[in-house]
């Protein structure tokens, strides 16, 4: 039987490229498409195979059809494969594909006796005995639900789990659609939830302990994620977040970038068919924010058309001590900064969409990310020389943060059959940063603080991006799966700087202790890679992969070319699972390279904080990791239980050194080196318990070891060797409850341990929060209220160390806050299946966070 169902399956692949010609049975027509005319038989090539002949249905004028719909949720399942038999013979004689509302029909059949066997990937095969057919009937089967099959290429997921967390077979997903706390919020909000996860007070992100990992939104990068993870998190409401996705060993299909592994954020799409309104708003201590998002589909078009703005206020102070050793003078600085920050952030986007036909999707969008944050910091400097006071500075600074974002895309994607397609994806982005300072320099006098002069600093920075990509897969078994394809990266980064300087009064003119000074950086990537995954009987999944990159610079500042060489990367991927009844083993394997971003690259000498200066170093060369992990998920009872222990090996690693300043006596100038060796082992344990069908309380804990290596100056000017290493532990607790009349609430709370870095720590912290919503009766609306730690700020410490600096801070964040959110929808709402579309996927540079 299994042979003339294949028989048929190739007469179906025979108009296909013959790298296509190849599929697993009932994974495509059977020589009909959608119950039209049959197709000409199909001949095998010449060397030596058999050439077959068409089994043919005896003719008549009778009908059978009938809708082929997924049982679980009562949608139709598109381009079935249906298999007529005759009764007999038991031997096919026809076969037709349904189209994609799951119709299928056979005509022009003769009176007898038959059956039918229908098939698909990832269900149950379904067979339909007993059809008897007169002469001129038309029978109509109605309705054939198809019951999902756990196949070895799936994805895994958790049952009774899906509602909160899934688990696949690369990543871990997270649905933040159903967070009451985190409305009104931003994406860092959402995250801090999410397992394996860490977020710190300023937004930088951590996976398993690194920041050298990459962000998507919706399997698109932007040009902003590029420059801060941290900014472009702020700017994503919490509210337009569907789901997060942990990625921890991404296969060769993915960019080779991101060392720690891959976050895909996935926010709402329409899945609905007529026009509709969302209305989102919520008013905080700390925050408010208001969206607008409206979609339309009618027939093969769709669109969608949003805007989400959020502003914030949020006051902070910080004091810090430092010791500072140039020769036999030791420099002690104090200060203290009272902060204010004000922000508006908008994030809006248009997507469009339009099926070419019911294999062809053409799709495109336009986003369109904006930020304008104010920071203004009231600075008292006092210094020692020896012991002995030198001087008292007062210092009034306003930092501009303005970014606008724009990202373009245009996609097209080909299916052939189910699993087997092609896609083409391009997509232009730009991202223009400016990162200003003004400054005042007060005088202390008998009459108060007067102005003495001024200072400027002007940086405007560009990134901007050209991608193309284009991938393939195809089954070419029951159990077997390529994919292969290729991708450019065209990106360019502009720097461009200056200092101004003048007195209390009159115009500004160039600082000529601070030169001006740009940066001009291109970098072009090719990469290809080859995947393909191998499932087993006794339920062993083999997904093995390797990419090639190859990257090329051109580099120059204001005075000469910056030599950075041309590198290649063979970066290889190892996936391998074993399905223990409703338990998981997993062992992966897969080496990664970090790219400097701009914000490590830019040179601009930032004295904002003249005692704490920041500079980028556009020689920074990738960081290379190999990383192993090793995971065991179960399910007893009502728990679900994730534990994973991994190691990860980074050379040339980028991360942040401070040294004395040069020129600037007391100061300490920090920038970005590829350091020798970091070496992390950690492990994570993750549940989630269901009380009851209404209540549930998951948490998780991270364990990490860090040791890391380096150089840094010593007081003679030479470097010597450093390293640092130390345990970190982080942990967080949820629960949720659903009650009766569409009442739920929420709490949270979570811990991040110190820090380490090469040249000292970075104190814990705690983060908590509690919510509860009221569903209105008609579904369309909530209303909720929502509070994050509301007992007292959050303080944190932290000390830098070297054979020439000492220095500890302290930071305190005034971020209690109470906010009151208000959703509500609008609109002809009808169920639609949702379409499938390819897009890029910019993963491969390392922000500066």
């Amino acid at each position: 039987m299994k042979k003339h169902i294949l028989f048929v399956l190739l007469l179906s692949l025979s108009t296909l490229p013959t790298f296509a010609q190849f599929g697993p049975p009932g994974g495509g027509g059977f020589g009909r498409d959608g119950g039209g005319e049959r197709q000409k038989p199909s001949s095998q090539n010449k060397q030596g195979q058999a050439d077959f002949t068409t089994p043919t249905a005896p003719k008549g004028n009778s009908k059978v059809f009938g809708y082929v719909v997924d049982s679980a949720i009562t949608k139709a399942v598109e381009y079935v494969s249906v298999a007529l038999y005759s009764k007999a013979t038991n031997k096919p004689i026809d076969g037709t594909m349904a189209d994609e509302k799951g119709k299928f029909s056979f005509n022009k059949l003769a009176a007898g006796d038959y059956k039918l066997k229908i098939s698909f990937l990832g269900y149950q095969d379904k067979t339909i005995d007993n059809l008897h057919l007169d002469k001129s009937q038309d029978l109509d089967l109605g309705v054939i639900k198809l019951n999902p099959a756990t196949r070895l290429l799936d994805e895994v997921t958790v049952s009774g789990q899906k509602s909160i967390f899934e688990e696949k077979v690369d990543r871990l997903v997270y649905n933040a659609e159903r967070d009451i706390a985190a409305r009104g919020g931003d994406a860092t909000d959402v995250l801090k939830k999410v397992p394996m996860l860490t977020v710190d007070l300023d937004g930088n992100v951590t996976l398993r302990g690194s920041s050298n990992l990459r962000v998507l939104i919706n399997n698109k990068p932007s040009t902003i994620v590029a420059s801060s993870i941290a900014d472009a998190l702020k700017m994503i409401p919490a509210d337009l977040i569907k789901s997060v996705e942990v990625i921890t060993s991404p296969s060769a299909k993915y960019d080779a970038e991101g060392s720690g592994g891959i976050i895909n954020i996935i926010t709402k799409k329409s899945t609905l068919k007529g026009l509709t309104l969302n209305l989102d708003t919520g008013v905080g201590l700390r925050g408010s924010n208001m969206g607008l998002s409206s979609n339309f589909r009618k027939g093969k078009f769709g669109m969608s058309l949003g805007g989400h703005g959020r502003v914030f206020y949020n006051p902070s102070a910080s004091t810090l001590d430092q010791i500072t050793t140039r020769g036999t003078t030791e420099f002690q600085t104090k200060q203290s900064v009272e902060a204010n920050d004000r922000g508006l952030m908008g994030f809006y986007n248009l997507g469009l969409d339009y099926d070419l036909g019911k294999n062809q999707s053409l799709s495109g969008g336009i986003r369109f990310g904006s930020r304008g944050m104010v920071r203004t910091q009231d600075f008292i400097i006092n210094q020692f020389s020896n012991k002995i006071p030198t001087f008292t500075n007062y210092r009034d600074v306003s930092t501009t943060d303005n970014s606008n974002s724009v990202d373009i895309n245009v996609d097209y994607l080909r299916t052939f059959k189910p699993s087997q397609e092609w896609s083409v994806s391009s997509q232009y982005s730009i991202n223009k940063l400016v990162n200003d300072f003004d400054a005042d320099l007060l005088n202390n006098t008998a009459s108060g603080l007067v102005l003495a002069s001024r200072q400027k600093n002007i940086n405007g920075n560009t990134n901007q991006e050209i991608t193309f990509q284009t991938d393939y897969q195809t089954p070419i078994s029951t159990n077997q799966m390529l994919e292969f394809g290729a991708k450019t990266i065209l990106r360019q980064v502009n720097s461009n700087f200056k200092y101004q300087v003048a007195g209390a009064t009159g115009e500004f003119a160039t600082d000529v202790r601070n030169p001006s000074g740009l940066l001009d950086y291109s970098q072009n990537i090719g990469a290809g890679y080859l995947s393909y995954t191998f499932s087993t009987k006794n339920k062993y999944t083999f997904k093995l992969g390797s990419r090639y990159e190859y990257t090329s610079i051109d580099a120059r500042d204001q005075t000469k070319a910056i030599v950075i060489p041309s590198y290649s990367n063979l970066v290889p991927s190892i996936n391998i699972s074993k399905k223990l009844g409703n338990n998981t083993l997993k062992l992966a394997y897969n080496r990664r390279i970090q790219r400097p971003g701009l914000q490590q690259l830019n040179p601009n000498f930032n004295t904002a904080n003249p005692q704490n200066i920041s500079i980028g170093n556009p020689n920074l060369k990738p960081e290379i990791s190999d990383n192993i992990e090793l995971s065991y998920s179960m399910n007893i009872g009502k728990t679900y239980l994730n534990m994973s222990v991994f190691n990860r090996q980074t050379n040339n690693a980028i991360t942040r050194i401070a040294s004395p300043s040069d020129t600037l006596p007391g100061a300490i100038v920090t920038t970005f080196q590829n350091i020798g060796k970091q070496q992390t082992y950690g492990t994570n344990v993750f549940a989630n318990v269901n009380i009851t069908p209404k209540w549930s309380i998951n948490g998780g804990i991270d364990l990490i070891h860090l040791y890391m290596e380096g150089q840094v100056q010593d007081l003679t000017g030479k470097f010597v060797g450093i390293n640092n290493q130390g345990f970190v532990l982080s942990g967080r607790l949820n629960s949720q409850i659903t009650l009766q009349n569409g009442w739920g609430i929420q709490a949270n709370g979570g811990m991040r341990g110190r820090q380490v870095s090469l040249q000292g720590i970075q104190g814990s912290f705690y983060m908590y929060s509690a919510g509860v919503r009221k569903d209105f009766k008609n579904k369309k609306g909530s209303l909720g209220l929502a509070v994050d730690n509301f007992v007292g700020g959050v303080f944190v410490k932290g000390s830098t160390t070297s054979p020439t600096l000492t220095q500890y801070t302290t930071q305190n964040m005034y971020n209690q806050n109470v906010k009151l959110t208000f959703s509500y929808k609008i609109g002809k709402m009808m169920f639609v299946e949702q379409k499938k579309t390819k897009s890029v996927k910019n993963d491969d540079v390392k922000s500066g966070d």
